[in-house]
């Protein structure tokens, strides 16, 4: 298996890189992906390193194309994806990608503006309009009508509008005059009108009655076709109302009742005659202005579609050159200043692909000093664990890794994880019909695979059942199988080899039988011979017909199989882990942790499904004997649920399933001991798993703790300290003797003293 049984062996290497040579030689590297490079500069703060301007500028660039792709986004433009991997640039490509990305950001940021600023206007013109239009409508309406407050309002005990104006709310026009012709009661009047948004209009219509005290007339009529923000261009709904009021200081109330509502004034000429000619002129500045904001929007369409068949591209670009200086964030300067060291951890396996790429970098950057790399033989620090994964083992390894990534060099359980997982979540699922829906999903996912991963699609639901297709895959195939052996499609059954039972009961026979009655079919009569056999696959139809012992016979078949297989899994995994001990030639894990748990899970466990499986054997529905007892019947069965209960008990039962003495069957049959020597081995079962407990909880700590002690011990015995002659206490350090080293090549943990 490779890698995929246990992880690549890693070793530390050092990198010794020419300044020139630097830049693309991480390049490469990062092209080939093998490599981790460790942090040299980890007391430095991450504002303090060396290439920490070109990160900076990495990161504004990357801001510049984010709202390259929220305008491209905004309108709706696709953005071309070749799915290509451009080379990281070159440093000196840096400057035109900046200044390509700056002139794109200003001229995109002008046009908004003035796009924004049209767009005010011509909703302001538009409002205008709609003023003009509904005020020369109302100044042309004359008539008598009733005027009273409006609902919920008292009207004020004095003053007021000649001629008893007063306020009302009707349902068409909202609040009308009545009294003398509307053109002589208002020519000693001023009047302000406005558009305000219509749910603020009734909260605004009672702030005007109680301000005023009723002095005011407010007439309103609604705009029916909704106008667009010129900020967002959402579509807003709103209202032009009318306010006349008498003398100065009602003016100033109303107008800043007006500007509190967020409600905007316009000026609206007094005679008919100057209104229809600001109508005309108002109509004329629209015309010209929808003349001019549509030119705006298509220069700006034709700058956002260039720009959207290169941001990808860019994208890319940016963010290698932003992964290439963090990385270089990360190497040392020798003295001269000439050479950048670094450390890293590489595979083994692949020391020749990555000096060929270094030997790549050293001649693309022109360099005459060639790269070194120098393998470092002795760390403290333990290596990182690496898998190499295909698009099929990447969910599975997912998977693993989301419980715990494995250390060096252990076992890898992904493997065996393709199996087993989709299997056992197959054995939970259990229906043909769902598992082929799955399948199918699945198998449409695996076929779409490139265009799907071309389209990008962000969601994060779909990346979640995207990344794991070929899990879904394999639980779909394997959910069909089970399917099939439980004759379960969409909780039906399919009888397509004909059933192994028959009717015993005749017409004449059930005729006379109650509707309501249950009858019961008897393997000795109902179930054919021998020569015919079982139903040929899976599960029997006529399980489907069994109202009564249905539930119980499907549910018991399918929790003694999930047991079985489950505790298989289980005792695999146990026996995995021996053979990383003996990878790693631990015997205190064999002794204290690896036989502890298989005691453990043999004496309990492993015992159960042997008498699942016994019980499968032995136990049928026709008498006779087994193991040396005699079995009556099919409900003499022992029941393993309560037989276990009463093992951990220690209950005493009788043994076998009759009497010996009296020759009668026992009232619980099925709870008796049912093979030579059961109680002795349940006993001795019990025990050993009971001892296991604290040797599993404590040994191994015990014993890790007194190896520790034993070498701090020895560590105290073995220092010794050297001062300068000088008597310096400054220059005092520790010596480590050949004991202690000893002690450290044994295997110890190594403690550092400091004084």
């Amino acid at each position: 298996m490779g890698s995929l049984y246990r992880s690549e062996e890693m070793c530390l290497a050092q990198l010794f890189l020419q300044t020139e040579a630097a830049y693309t030689c991480v390049a490469e590297l990062g092209e080939l992906g093998l490599v981790q490079f460790r942090d040299l500069n980890a007391e430095v703060s991450a504002f303090q390193r060396k290439f920490v301007n070109e990160v900076r500028r990495c990161d504004e660039m990357e801001r510049k194309l984010r709202f390259l792709e929220r305008e491209i986004k905004k309108d709706s433009i696709p953005m071309l994806d070749t799915g290509e991997n451009p080379d990281a640039p070159q440093p000196r490509e840096m400057i035109d990608l900046e200044a390509t990305f700056e002139k794109l950001e200003n001229e995109l940021c002008e046009v908004n503006q003035n796009e924004e600023m049209l767009k005010k206007n011509f909703s302001e013109l538009t409002e205008l309009k709609h003023i003009l239009r509904k005020t020369q409508q109302f100044f042309e309406e004359a008539g008598p009508e009733s005027i009273v407050p409006p609902s919920g309002v008292s009207q004020p005990s004095g003053g007021g509008l000649p001629e008893q104006i007063v306020l009302q709310e009707t349902e068409g026009m909202g609040i009308e005059l009545t009294g003398a012709p509307t053109a002589s009661m208002f020519a000693n009047f001023g009047f302000v009108a406005g558009v305000i948004q219509r749910e603020r209009l009734p909260a605004f219509e009672r702030l005007l009655w109680r301000a005023c005290r009723g002095n005011v007339f407010l007439r309103q009529s609604e705009i029916t076709e909704p106008l667009s923000d010129a900020v967002t261009g959402d579509p807003i709904n709103k209202t032009v109302f009318i306010i006349f009021f008498q003398g100065d200081q009602l003016k100033t109330r109303v107008r800043k009742i007006c500007e509190g509502f967020r409600a905007t004034l316009y000026p609206c000429p007094d005679t008919p005659q100057e209104r229809r000619e600001m109508s005309i002129g108002v109509m004329t500045r629209i015309e010209d202005l929808k003349t001019v904001l549509g030119q705006t929007q298509d220069h700006r369409h034709r700058v956002l579609v260039a720009a959207s068949k290169n941001v990808r591209m860019w994208l890319t670009k940016v963010r290698k050159i932003k992964s290439i200086y963090h990385t270089l964030n990360l190497f040392n300067l020798d003295v001269t200043q000439k050479c950048l060291i670094a450390e890293c951890w590489c595979p083994v396996a692949d020391l020749d692909r990555i000096q060929l790429a270094l030997k790549r970098g050293t001649e693309e950057s022109g360099s005459t000093v060639p790269s070194i790399l120098n393998r470092m033989s002795d760390s403290t620090e333990p290596p990182p664990t690496y898998h190499r994964v295909n698009k099929f083992t990447r969910g599975f390894q997912n998977i693993v890794d989301s419980y715990g990534i494995a250390s060096y060099r252990e076992i890898n359980p992904a493997p065996y994880t393709m199996i087993t997982f989709p299997f056992l979540f197959a054995l939970m699922f259990g229906d043909l019909g769902h598992g082929m829906v799955m399948f199918l999903a699945a198998l449409f996912f695996i076929l779409k695979e490139k265009q799907l991963e071309a389209a990008r699609i962000s969601d994060e639901i779909f990346q979640t059942f995207f990344g794991g297709r070929y899990v879904i895959f394999l639980m779909g195939c394997f959910s069909v199988y089970t399917g099939f052996i439980y004759n379960d499609v969409f909780s039906k059954s399919f009888n397509l080899f004909g059933s192994s039972w028959r009717n015993i009961y005749t017409k004449p026979f059930l005729d006379e039988q109650q509707p309501e009655r249950f009858l019961m079919f008897t393997p000795e009569y109902s179930y054919y011979n021998v020569s015919v056999g079982p139903y040929p696959m899976g599960v029997d139809p006529v399980w489907n017909l069994a109202e009564n012992n249905k539930l119980s016979f499907l549910n018991s078949l399918k929790m003694k199989t999930s047991v079985i297989i489950g505790i298989s899994q289980m005792t695999f995994g146990v026996l995995l882990s021996y053979q990383n001990y003996k990878y790693f030639n631990s015997r205190l894990d064999v002794l204290f942790t690896f036989i502890p748990q298989m005691l453990f899970l043999g004496c309990i466990f492993i015992y159960l499904c042997l008498e699942i499986i016994f019980k499968w054997l032995l136990f049928s529905a026709e008498s006779g004997t087994v193991l040396g007892y005699v079995y009556p019947s099919s409900n003499c069965a022992p029941s393993l649920l309560i037989g276990l209960i009463n093992m951990f008990m220690m209950k005493d039962r009788p043994s076998g399933f009759v009497n010996e003495t009296t020759g009668t069957v026992y009232t619980q049959c099925y709870l008796n001991l049912w093979y030579p020597g059961q109680s002795f081995f349940e006993t001795l079962f019990v025990l050993v798993a009971a001892a296991c407990i604290p040797v599993m909880l404590f040994a191994k700590p015990y014993m890790l703790w007194k190896e520790h002690k034993q070498t701090v011990a020895a560590g105290i015995v073995n220092l010794s300290v050297r001062a300068d002659v000088n008597g310096d206490d400054s220059d005092a350090h520790v010596i480590q003797t050949d004991a202690a080293r000893a002690a450290k090549a044994s295997g110890s943990d190594t403690w550092r003293w400091s004084f």
